[in-house]
């Protein structure tokens, strides 16, 4: 007690607050996101979804030897990936003469000319890659062999479709 009699106040402890003004804020931005989100999707009613009937043009297109043909970088890949599905669906055989390339047409079939020895080699497209940059074109060990390149790992290439 104070001299003058009155109780002392504590200065730690901070008064309640209303706890139902807490969530308001998050149950506001809550109702207009399910507002956005349901006004979008009564818009857009049943139309057909566009990726149910996509397809990426370089699956059905075909190309040009004499507008495409590009030099560049050439790597292998074999063992760690044999027996996996590849992006056409085969399933992957290193030493087939396959190749993975990012946009050249699953199903055609290009020729590789090593131009560090001038060997040569055709193979089918039949997954997409490679993932790695400055990479232009990944090959399965069977054509890496016949490239002469297995060793090093990589080389320099003309690729050309046929």
């Amino acid at each position: 007690m104070t001299p003058e009699g009155l109780p002392v106040r504590s200065i730690s402890a901070a008064p309640k607050k209303n706890s139902r003004n807490r969530g308001a804020g998050f149950v506001w931005v809550s109702c207009i996101a399910l507002t956005a989100y349901l006004g979008t999707a009564v818009a857009s009613g049943n139309r057909e979804r566009l990726w149910e009937s996509f397809s990426l043009p370089e699956d059905s297109a075909a190309v040009d030897s004499g507008t495409f043909r590009t030099t560049g970088r050439a790597s292998w890949y074999g063992p760690q990936f044999d027996g996996n599905p590849t992006a056409s669906g085969e399933t992957f055989d290193m030493n087939a003469l396959t190749a993975a390339h990012r946009t050249l047409p699953l199903g055609s079939r290009v020729l590789v000319h090593n131009l560090d020895n001038d060997r040569r080699v055709v193979v089918k497209i039949n997954d997409r890659g490679p993932y790695v940059q400055g990479r232009d074109i990944d090959l399965s060990y069977g054509a890496a062999r016949q490239l002469g390149m297995v060793p090093d790992g990589l080389a320099r290439v003309e690729i050309t479709p046929l």
